[in-house]
């Protein structure tokens, strides 16, 4: 759609939009105003008109007519969010420049917003100096402290034990007493958890202080030592996240033992999958999950995994009359055990660095999911994430509707209470408007949010007459966004910038992201994260020239703090560094995105460059769709599954194409086969996932070594789309 410039238009264009004249004729003078002082297409004219003129109850439609007016001939990545020098200096960055820029940079420290990214440059070449900066910023106590901050791998050395460092060599933690200690950020009467159930949405919300949160997290620490495991054992958490689970997974890692995170919306198979490769020795589980009026069995999903040993917390409401297995324990009596214990401080088990917390899975292109564990350090890069990017301190409040299958999941556990933060958790379906109401009532200051997400928000606005005005900022990651949607999620809260953040499960955190103290642009990522350093592989394979424009697989430089450097079933090795270019004597990390850098200096994702996709938020090897699709019909002979961007922009599709047999090619009924895809791999795989589209061929383009060329076949679906 063509936008006129802003000093094109009218009185009667705002009208058109359904606003009332009297309020446009207002609407028009104050825009007059604007573009007389600043222009009619300048980033200070869009900055001027977002704060002043654009309100969450006018039409989206004027807030497009507005964006798309003022950036009309601007070109790529014009900024939606321009930071103010005096704000930037009240971010934890800029508190940190201003006391030791100079320290830092010397005679090139100027302010925080124009040396931000020599800041950024001087956290990676200066590892030893920079996190050891970030952990006393974060308060972060060790039993032992580290010999040195960086113990770097041979140079030159690519298949060391170490190729990404060796990281506080020598130092004994633990993030979960880290978590509940008392420091400069917080006391024992401060809030650190504030929840509501859905249904409950005109209730007040339910809080929870250090106090009675630290009391809570010793009891089930206390009661977990009752079990008998060995140090050390792997202790699964398959349920919502609540408040019941953050106690338990924060009472595990006390504890000294290992959590497994299990997404609640698996299927028993994928339950099992993941037992079985963790190892796990017991698992925390609900009755039922509740939706809305709807009750989803999970605990008979967790009998049917045949998992070890269930304690089994009832749901909300609940009245636990359930029949369970031999062996499994009800919530009641597990905590009865130790009730004589209750408010007795729990002494946490401090282990090294190296120890393993947390065992995540991430899809690989094999189709056994990647058990990738987390060591004792990955909760403070998870941490440092969020101090430096989404700016989160003391009196914030941290909303971000996820799950602990998912790394978002610690990671907003990690975020929010080692800087001092509140949580703020819904237990129910964030894609209505009680969850809506509740981000107004906590007055969260930071959400997070996945495309999809927003979509649903904008799709039904659910947020209409919510008061979004407490949040500072938002974060974004999981899928790629798109431009009009983010357009519409700024307006909910007075144009609040979103920080787009990309990572993975395997970095704990973020390599690529936004900052508070750099214009941002929707859709795109403004800096590689604080610590990290991006490359972008050209055609021959090696790196092109660092900030040169250019499009191509992303590579990482492997000395990245927190980072993993093992697997539990497979090669870390193989996975993440064999075949890959060095720079400067040091091997390359796969990470396996396109990415492209822009002339302007931002950054696009452009989806997965081998055979892996992101659905959602979540990603999944094409290999584990296709074993499923393969057996749903006997015309089927082969299928193959690809992720195809969503017309406009935002995450992937789920596309099969599929081969037919001879005989059954005229008369397949496709959509009767989408339905049966469908029903199959939301069975077996994942309820979140959907087809949808069924793109037939006669053949599959393959490799010399017969591997299918899923790049190719994403081209022949966009060119047969077109047609």
């Amino acid at each position: 759609m063509a936008y006129k410039a802003l000093d094109s238009i009218r009185r009667s264009d705002i009208e058109g939009l359904g606003i009332p004249a009297e309020l446009a004729e207002g609407l028009h003078e104050r825009l007059t105003e604007i573009v007389r002082t600043y222009g009619p297409a300048t980033p200070d004219t869009w900055r001027n008109i977002s704060k002043r003129l654009l309100t969450p109850d006018l039409p989206f439609s004027f807030h497009q007519m507005m964006y798309y007016g003022c950036y009309r001939d601007y070109g790529s990545d014009p900024p939606a969010w321009i930071p103010d020098p005096e704000n930037a200096i009240l971010t934890n960055i800029g508190q940190l420049l201003e006391r030791r820029g100079k320290e830092f940079l010397g005679s090139k420290y100027k302010d925080p917003m124009s040396s931000f990214s020599d800041f950024q440059e001087f956290s990676v070449s200066n590892p030893e100096v920079y996190w050891k900066a970030l952990l006393d910023e974060m308060s972060i106590s060790f039993s032992v402290a580290p010999r040195c901050i960086l113990c770097e791998s041979p140079f030159g050395e690519s298949h060391s034990s170490y190729p990404g460092g060796q990281w506080l060599p020598g130092a004994f933690v633990n993030p979960a007493r880290n978590c509940l200690s008392l420091n400069c950020k917080r006391g024992l009467d401060d809030m650190v958890v504030i929840w509501r159930d859905e249904g409950d949405d005109d209730l007040p919300l339910h809080r929870m202080t250090l106090r009675e949160f630290c009391a809570e997290v010793w009891l089930v620490a206390h009661a977990i030592k009752t079990l008998g495991l060995d140090k050390g054992s792997a202790i699964a958490i398959d349920m919502p996240m609540d408040v019941n689970s953050v106690v338990i997974y924060l009472a595990i890692v006390l504890a000294g033992y290992l959590v497994v995170s299990i997404a609640d919306s698996f299927a028993a198979v994928e339950i099992s999958t993941r037992l079985k490769i963790s190892e796990a020795k017991a698992i925390f589980t609900q009755d039922f999950i509740i939706r809305g009026d709807k009750s989803l069995p999970l605990y008979s999903r967790i009998v049917e995994a045949q998992s070890p040993m269930a304690i089994v917390i009832p749901s909300r409401g609940s009245s636990f009359s359930m029949r369970l297995r031999d062996g499994d324990i009800s919530w009641h009596d597990f905590l009865g055990r130790v009730e004589d214990l209750r408010e007795r401080e729990f002494a946490a088990v401090e282990q090294s660095v190296e120890a393993f917390t947390n065992i995540l899975f991430s899809s690989g292109t094999t189709g056994e999911p990647k058990a990738i564990p987390w060591t004792n350090a990955t909760p403070f890069k998870a941490a440092a994430d969020a101090w430096c990017h989404m700016d989160i301190h003391k009196g914030d409040i941290v909303a971000w509707p996820t799950n602990l299958g998912w790394m978002m999941g610690p990671w907003l556990i990690y975020a929010s209470l080692l800087n001092g933060a509140s949580m703020a958790l819904y237990n129910g379906s964030p894609l209505g408007s009680g969850f809506a109401k509740f981000v107004q009532d906590a007055k969260v200051t930071m959400l997070g949010v996945i495309p999809s997400i927003v979509r649903a928000w904008k799709s039904t606005n659910c947020t209409a007459g919510c008061d979004w005005s407490a949040i500072r900022c938002f974060g974004s990651t999981g899928e790629a966004s798109n431009v009009d949607e983010y357009l519409w999620l700024m307006g909910r809260a007075n144009y609040k910038p979103v920080i787009e953040i990309c990572g993975g499960t395997e970095i704990g955190g973020g390599f690529i992201s936004g900052s508070l103290l750099q214009a941002q642009s929707l859709a795109a990522f403004s800096t590689p994260a604080m610590g990290c350093r991006l490359f972008i592989l050209g055609n021959n394979g090696y790196p092109i020239p660092e900030n040169v424009p250019g499009i191509g697989e992303l590579a990482l430089y492997p000395l990245m703090f927190g980072a993993s450097n093992t697997l539990l079933n497979a090669d870390h090795h193989d996975v993440y560094f064999k075949g890959m270019p060095f720079w400067k004597g040091r091997v390359l990390r796969r990470h396996g995105d396109v990415f492209e850098r822009t002339s302007r200096g931002y950054y696009h994702a452009h989806g997965r460059a081998d055979d892996t996709m992101n659905l959602g938020g979540i990603k999944v090897s094409s290999v584990e769709i296709e074993r499923i699709c393969n057996g749903v019909d006997k015309k089927v002979v082969e299928t193959a599954a690809i992720g195809v961007p969503s017309p406009g922009g935002g995450p992937e599709q789920l596309v099969i194409a599929v081969v037919l047999k001879d005989s059954d090619n005229m008369k397949a009924d496709l959509n009767q086969l989408k339905i049966s895809f469908n029903s199959a791999v939301q069975k077996k795989l994942n309820p979140l996932f959907r087809v949808s589209r069924v793109f037939p061929l006669s053949s599959f383009p393959r490799t010399a070594t017969n591997k299918v060329m899923r790049r190719v076949l994403r081209e022949q679906f966009d060119q047969n789309s077109r047609l």
